[in-house]
């Protein structure tokens, strides 16, 4: 069996003056000065420390509340997160629906009923509000079936919860939606 040759120190000793060019330029901190310069408050109690923080949530706040107008995926509530969920968007948002004049009818026909309450027109108002929902559940039923097809033919599966996210989405006025419409009528996804 070999013995293994003795180790020999290869290392040179450096120099004081090559150890003076490497040290940090300084002396050490005693512990007195690192524990001064560690002391502060945990929570900033100066008016200036609540002014800067109140400035920075508002401009963080700020900054989400764009970023879910223009549909920013990470601005997003988890309702709207998603492939599917930007596909109903669009494709609702590209149609015309009934639900969107829906609100501005109903509000007139309340008032000609309120105005007319005891008349023929209130009851034919009536009529006519009942009209319009049928036709707004009926919109809402088509919707869902073309969307149903078109996202299983898409993505392969039904997202959970996409009935109802169609129907509040097509409800809503226009210009009321968040994230707001990223389409022009007409231009339907792919």
């Amino acid at each position: 069996m070999a013995k293994a040759a003795p180790k020999t120190n290869t290392t040179v000793n450096p120099s004081e003056e090559e150890l003076l060019e490497q040290g940090k330029g300084r002396p050490t901190p005693s512990r007195r000065e690192r524990e001064a310069a560690n002391r502060r408050p945990l929570v900033g109690n100066t008016p200036v420390d609540k002014k800067a923080a109140r400035a920075r949530l508002t401009n963080e706040r700020e900054k989400a509340r764009v970023g879910m107008a223009n549909g920013e995926e990470r601005y997003l509530p988890a309702k709207d997160k998603g492939e599917q969920r930007k596909f109903v968007r669009d494709y609702i948002d590209a149609r015309w629906n009934v639900g969107e004049v829906m609100m501005p009818i109903l509000v007139i026909f309340l008032i000609v009923g309120f105005v007319a309450s005891q008349t023929a027109a209130a009851s034919y108002a009536l009529l006519l509000v009942w009209a319009f929902v049928a036709l707004f559940i009926i919109d809402c039923l088509v919707l869902w079936f073309v969307l149903r097809r078109k996202l299983t033919a898409k993505f392969g599966e039904f997202q959970k919860g996409s009935f109802l996210y169609i129907l509040t989405r097509a409800w809503q006025l226009r210009f009321l939606r968040l994230p707001k419409p990223q389409v022009k009528r007409g231009q339907y996804p792919a």
